[in-house]
């Protein structure tokens, strides 16, 4: 099989239903003044042609925005180091495609219906066992059988499953389904590519998640957890003299400022920015190199759907109108904020006028009469504000409390641990209001679905619109690329109409290196893969 990913000779739709995932090679532009707009700045990685020949050898060591919960590919959770452990079945190129990565070829005979993935002869997991279909199989099957498991969404589509022959996955759908093979490429939260020897999940069974055993470039040898986390380099990976580096180190730092500093001082070589203040500080400097695009996805604030006051159109209004943007820029962003008003950037194939026309601008008056038509029917106007702890989010935490209170609401803010409130306080539902940074990300499927989906896995406020549900699907497995943009472009009306979050701001997640670190592959949304990493030093 070549390196491809097709339905068939002659039927080119379903090749054609991933471009529109193109749009994200625009984010690769080079910076330029854009107002106080932060434009992308190496999106994708290093460029290999300018960096110089890879060096051998080294630890990089990389500071986190958060302690890892585990490398069980069904719990949720954001594990920066798992990539480094499992690599991806897929990976997504430049553009948005999925494209063979440690499989050799993704093919549908049938226009959509069923997909065969081809896997390279020879690849083998850490332990020793051959990464084969039965392993992929097994792998899928855990995220079917355990409903809370991220991944589990894109496997609803699978009628069954089986090994063609040894080196073939065969998966039949129960409809045709264009975005099957995006599933193989998303990385490790929530995606399928991701896989664990069949042999190390029989050995460990529930306790995988501490004992993780993939075919990537590198081993898990040291974990002491909220201190530091050591792999070393896999002798036996499927990439000919690959890894560059002998090893990685990854250190847990939550504090914004310590990780920032970190950076700055030289005690780590890389860092996960979470948030604008380490961005725009990383862009100003002469002595960092930064990994930014802006991609889909913002800042925003949930809205609890399920419960009073937010299940009442008129008090999510009210807190779009009631946020005076130039003042929150001003004080929270130092004047370089790209403004959001949707889920979908203003320079989007999927933004139209007619969805920016329909969100909220700051009125001020207007969102104070419609708090006082909520209280005159005996509405409650004291609400919650659940966020994290790093100084950012309190400081954005004061700065919403202050606005709301011109307009009548009261916002009792809580704050909490990025893990903890990122892997149970949000999926509890158990909020008013929760501060949240969900972008970039480089796709609008799956991301779009999780958000607004009934029961998508970051739908935290419980939004449930059928018509939605119906456009998001639609969009999903359609293979005409035209009338997928056109699903989209509905898909932003619907939620602006709707007002599903308070977007406010794009969002700024980042990837923050010395100038010594080279061949940096990454995703918008960081995930990053490690294989071509090396040190120039």
């Amino acid at each position: 099989m070549g390196r491809r990913i097709r339905t068939s000779v002659a039927a080119t739709a379903a090749v054609a239903c991933l471009a529109l995932l193109a749009a994200c090679g625009a984010i690769g532009a080079a910076p330029s003044e854009q107002g106080d707009r932060i434009v992308a700045t190496n999106p994708y990685g290093g460029d290999p042609a300018t960096e110089g020949e890879p060096k051998s050898g080294g630890t990089l060591v990389m500071g986190t925005d958060r302690e890892v919960v585990s490398f069980d590919t069904t719990v949720q959770n954001a594990n920066q180091a798992a990539m480094a452990v499992y690599d991806s079945l897929l990976k997504l190129a430049s553009d948005g495609t999925p494209e063979p990565y440690m499989a050799e070829s993704m093919e549908s005979p049938d226009n959509g219906v069923t997909w065969r993935l081809g896997l390279r002869p020879g690849v083998m997991f850490s332990d020793g066992t051959p990464l084969d279909a039965n392993a992929v199989i097994v792998n899928v099957q855990r995220h079917v059988d355990k409903v809370s498991s991220p991944g589990h969404l894109y496997t609803e589509p699978i009628a069954s499953m089986r090994a063609a022959d040894p080196l073939t996955a065969e998966f039949t759908l129960k409809r045709a389904f264009g975005q099957f093979p995006m599933a193989f490429a998303l990385g490790f939260n929530g995606g399928l590519g991701a896989i664990i020897s069949p042999a190390a999940l029989q050995q460990y069974g529930d306790d995988i998640g501490s004992h993780p055993v993939g075919a990537g470039p590198f081993v898990l040898s040291e974990w002491t957890r909220d201190s530091r986390m050591v792999l070393n380099r896999n002798p036996n990976y499927w990439q000919a003299g690959m890894p560059y580096l002998d090893a990685l180190e990854f250190r847990p730092l939550p504090d914004t400022e310590t990780r920032y500093a970190s950076i700055e001082n030289g005690d780590v070589d890389l860092i996960f920015g979470g948030y604008h203040t380490e961005l725009v500080r990383a862009l100003d400097s002469p002595n960092l190199t930064v990994f930014y695009g802006p991609g889909h996805g913002a800042e925003w604030i949930y809205f609890n759907h399920t419960r009073p006051p937010f299940d009442d159109h008129r008090m999510r209004e009210a807190v779009v109108r009631g946020i005076d943007l130039d003042a929150l820029a001003a004080t929270q962003f130092r004047n370089r904020m790209t403004r959001a008003d949707g889920y979908f950037g203003s320079d989007s194939e999927y933004q139209t006028p007619e969805a920016a026309a329909a969100w909220p601008a700051t009125d001020i008056e207007r969102a104070k009469q419609l708090v006082e038509e909520y209280k005159a029917e005996g509405g409650t106007t004291t609400v919650s504000l659940k966020t994290t702890n790093a100084p950012n989010r309190v400081a954005f935490a004061e700065f919403l409390q202050a606005q709301m209170a011109v307009i009548g609401i009261t916002v009792q803010p809580e704050f909490y641990d990025l893990a903890q409130f990122a892997g149970t306080v949000v999926q509890s539902r158990d909020f008013d209001l929760a501060s949240f940074v969900g972008g970039p990300v480089d796709t609008p499927y799956p991301s779009a679905s999780n958000i607004f989906r009934t029961g998508g896995n970051a739908n935290y406020g419980g939004y449930s619109n059928r018509q939605m549900d119906a456009l998001l699907d639609q969009a999903a497995t359609t293979t005409d690329e035209a009338e997928r943009t056109r699903l989209y472009q509905q898909v932003q009306l619907l939620s602006n109409q709707d007002i599903v979050d308070a977007w406010y701001s794009r969002g700024y997640l980042s990837t923050i290196a010395k100038p010594e670190v080279k061949g940096v592959v990454r995703y918008l949304n960081r995930t990053q893969f490690y294989a071509t990493t090396w040190l120039d030093r």
